[in-house]
């Protein structure tokens, strides 16, 4: 680091503040100092530095699936966070399982990540397997670990609430619901299946059985499925909220391939607000969770964790807005 701030004229701390992707350098002085680092040959010594500071400056964010429009929407969120704070992020896909969650919280300390985001699915705040995870990790999602870890939530209830009432608002009165088959336990299906219940019984709708559509996958296949199960079942359905936007994608593909016309037959509505629902024909309707926000207090949760082990835990509750367009109105 010496040579490198000898050829560059500048101080090691400059040197010091480019490696680690800090703020505060000139344009000009970053690449002079990148120029210096290309020419000497230099490379961190990550072996020193840990040894040093205790820190990798990596830390872990476990989801599952990379390739879900959703989860790589929060990633890039996530790494820009992180990027402001001076950390890295190892990206890792956990397959929706216990198991997969549980490695993933094994190959972070293996690693020497300095904490982990984990997205969990199906981990239970009863696992044995938790009682070594003395560890800083930051939960997403809809788990209750009773305190245990700093968990950061998104508004499925009140989300599914808004969206169904929004239907029922532009007049729908046999709204579907296509979710998961996961209808028991504390997951993202049932949650938001409650919030969607909800705003029947207070608009005094009864659910029906035969509006309750279940998909195996949470695939643009598996919605497409289901709407043509809808449009074939000759039920009378005026609206349907989906479970995701990726659902609600694939629903109203089969609901066309049925002749059937999105807002002018049924009303649709999905949830997540993924970068695409804006540009699809006709343009999604969905619940938008503040996906910056929740980043956000991901990594602030994280790192706070990371400098202070022993604090108190804390759980929030992500804000959201309902975006309106084409599809409902």
């Amino acid at each position: 680091m010496s040579d490198v701030a000898r050829l560059a004229g500048v101080s090691k701390m400059t040197v010091s503040n480019v490696v680690n992707n800090r703020a505060g350098v000139s344009d000009p002085v970053r690449r002079r100092v990148l120029d210096a680092i290309q020419q000497s040959g230099y490379r961190v010594n990550l072996s020193a530095r840990t040894l040093k500071s205790g820190r990798t400056g990596i830390i872990g964010l476990a989801v599952p699936e990379i390739h879900s429009p959703y989860f790589g929407h929060l990633a890039a969120h996530v790494i820009a966070r992180a990027a402001q704070q001076g950390f890295h992020v190892a990206i890792e896909q956990t397959g929706a399982a216990a198991a997969g969650e549980i490695d993933a919280i094994a190959h972070s300390h293996t690693l020497h990540f300095d904490g982990l985001i984990l997205s969990a699915v199906e981990l239970d705040r009863a696992d044995p397997r938790l009682a070594g995870a003395a560890y800083p990790i930051v939960m997403l999602g809809e788990q209750d670990f009773g305190g245990r870890f700093d968990h950061v939530a998104m508004p499925n209830e009140d989300g599914t609430y808004a969206a169904t009432t929004h239907l029922i608002d532009r007049g729908c009165r046999d709204i579907a619901i296509v979710t998961g088959n996961a209808l028991e336990g504390v997951n993202v299906v049932t949650r938001r299946y409650q919030g969607y219940l909800a705003a029947l019984a207070e608009r005094g709708l009864q659910p029906d059985p035969a509006l309750l559509v279940t998909v195996d996958t949470m695939t643009m296949d598996s919605g497409r499925a289901a709407g043509h199960r809808l449009a074939d079942s000759r039920h009378k359905v005026d609206g349907v909220v989906a479970v995701t936007d990726t659902v609600a994608q694939g629903v109203l593909r089969g609901l066309a391939d049925r002749g059937l016309r999105v807002p002018g037959d049924i009303r649709l509505i999905g949830f997540d607000d993924i970068p695409q629902a804006e540009f699809m024909v006709p343009s999604l309707s969905t619940v938008a969770p503040d996906h910056q926000w929740m980043a956000a207090k991901a990594v602030e949760l994280l790192t706070g964790r990371i400098g202070a082990p022993a604090r108190e835990t804390t759980e929030y509750t992500a804000p959201f807005e309902l975006m309106v367009r084409e599809s409902t109105t």
